[in-house]
């Protein structure tokens, strides 16, 4: 294995890296808001948002990544691999996002709540300001864990045509007839991207200020 192999799979990383870190974070940003619609009280939406939870988290993401791949150019959306990508794995990791939410908003304290509403706060207000840090404090565990399974499941985005960390070294493996020492690099690569991951967040996690009680 030789250090310009090597060189390659790190540089393949960072797009792995790259892709997961945007694809957490607007999974994040979608969860909030799927969460926020089946606590509105609007049947129409709590069914909508639960189809979607549910398509998201029963179907493969091998499966999802080609549906989304395929289906775009149909309607007559065209987009490089890196947006198909992003895109998928937003959706799939936004579907298990809300779903941990789910448990952090009911574990909120009622008393916050009430208190929220007689300072004037109104229900959208409340629920953004003061119900969505808490339910985020206590599912945090929770998200840094999706967020390493995450970046494990970027590794099938290479079906549509991007190259990542996964995809180089399926490349170079069959370039160069040396399976074993490739793959190995790539999982010991991957070791430590998620044993960082692990890291920050644990210390991200002890820096966080306690809950109140309820």
């Amino acid at each position: 294995m030789s250090w310009k192999l090597f060189e390659l799979l790190l540089q393949a990383s960072l797009m792995t890296i790259f892709v997961s870190f945007i694809s957490i974070l607007a999974g994040l940003v979608i969860a909030i808001v799927l969460s926020a619609m089946r606590m509105s009280g609007n049947r129409w939406l709590y069914a909508t948002t639960g189809m979607f939870i549910s398509f998201f988290r029963g179907v493969p993401l091998l499966v999802q990544l080609l549906l989304i791949f395929n289906l775009l150019p149909l309607i007559g959306i065209t987009l490089p691999s890196l947006a198909t990508a992003i895109i998928g794995l937003s959706l799939c990791t936004a579907a298990y996002q809300a779903e941990n939410l789910r448990g952090g908003f009911e574990g909120v304290p009622i008393g916050l709540i009430e208190s929220a509403e007689m300072a004037g706060f109104s229900r959208t207000q409340s629920f953004f300001w003061i119900r969505t840090p808490i339910a985020l404090r206590m599912t945090f565990p929770a998200l840094v864990n999706e967020a390493i399974l995450i970046l494990k499941a970027s590794s099938l985005v290479s079906v549509v045509g991007l190259v990542e960390l996964t995809k180089m070294a399926q490349n170079l493996a069959a370039s160069t007839y040396q399976p074993l020492p490739i793959f190995a690099s790539a999982g010991l690569i991957y070791l430590v991207i998620n044993w960082g991951v692990a890291m920050v967040g644990r210390r991200v996690e002890n820096a966080l200020p306690g809950l109140p009680a309820k």
